[in-house]
């Protein structure tokens, strides 16, 4: 037997090729997961596993990257999250009391009912819930360029009134795709809201989460998180929802003016390690007029987070 037979590997099985399919979709930056899917199935040439590869992988991705979809009815957009996923096609909209029933891989609403009484929270609850997306949707409005959000109720919906705990998850959702000027971005942002009765307190838990991809003349995708804690005393429902929106306010200013200065040493840093300290050409790179290089002024732009 030759060296080269013992090369040689296995053809993988359909169910490998279909993982290895689904891996690359479910993992494709903000905004670019059509363009994966129409390359994978040139280079699978078999429609079968295309199709169990996409069937699986776009209901993660668009859950992970809580892609927002209009509502058939205009009312309005639904997040396609966790919190609001009734089942596998259907996700609840607080804000308009809707069910969305989602085809995944086209990325549509296909249709919309009103939600059950069993499917949506107390009056009570609802008075802490309304006052906060109230509050929120100001908020986005002025910070976020096409910006989604919501509030949802996980724990404790059908609480009555006081002597319980109960929790809301607040999602802002902000993309920005831009594939004619090679770059697409989202931001992604969830918090979670305890309401405590017994301490009074409501304790306030932060994960976000940035994603940019910049392809003009090579590749560079930068996935940055971050997470946060707060808290605050329970008050009234207007009263609570001002003070949960000022910390998320504070913290996610915090965390884009971060982002910001890291940007602007990345000619100082990252980049000047990636590059050898004389080049082939003979000739030291610039690193004193590094601002004629856009990329950080052009990511900065894409994502909507210039001041």
């Amino acid at each position: 037997m030759s060296d080269e037979d013992d090369l040689q590997q296995p053809e993988p099985t359909p169910k490998q090729k279909k993982d290895i399919a689904k891996w690359f979709l479910a993992n494709a930056p903000p905004g670019e997961i059509h363009y994966i899917a129409k390359d994978i199935q040139s280079i699978l040439a078999d429609e079968d596993t295309y199709n169990a590869a996409v069937s699986e992988a776009y209901p993660l991705y668009n859950k992970a990257h809580m892609i927002a979809l209009e509502l058939p009815n205009r009312t309005g957009d639904v997040l396609i999250t966790t919190f609001g996923e009734i089942d596998e096609t259907e996700y609840l909209d607080p804000r308009t009391c809707q069910v969305a029933t989602v085809n995944h891989v086209k990325q549509v609403c296909t249709n919309v009912r009103p939600a059950t009484d069993e499917e949506l929270p107390s009056s009570y609850i609802e008075e802490f819930r309304g006052a906060l997306d109230a509050e929120l949707v100001k908020y986005v409005a002025e910070t976020y360029p096409k910006g989604i959000c919501s509030v949802y109720c996980i724990n404790g919906k059908d609480t009555e009134g006081l002597g319980a705990d109960f929790e809301f998850v607040v999602v802002i959702s902000a993309a920005r795709h831009s594939p004619q000027n090679f770059c697409n971005g989202s931001w992604r942002s969830i918090w979670n809201a305890e309401f405590k009765d017994d301490l009074q307190v409501v304790e306030l838990r932060g994960k976000l989460q940035v994603d940019a991809h910049y392809f003009e003349e090579g590749n560079v995708q930068l996935d940055a998180s971050h997470e946060c804690k707060d808290s605050t005393i329970f008050q009234s429902p207007e009263e609570c929802a001002l003070s949960i929106i000022n910390m998320i306010r504070h913290h996610e200013n915090e965390y884009m003016a971060s982002l910001e200065g890291s940007y602007s040493n990345l000619p100082d840093t990252t980049f000047k390690d990636l590059r050898r300290k004389l080049p082939v050409t003979r000739t030291l790179f610039p690193w004193h007029n590094t601002l004629q290089f856009s990329l950080t002024r052009d990511i900065t732009k894409e994502l909507g987070i210039e001041k």
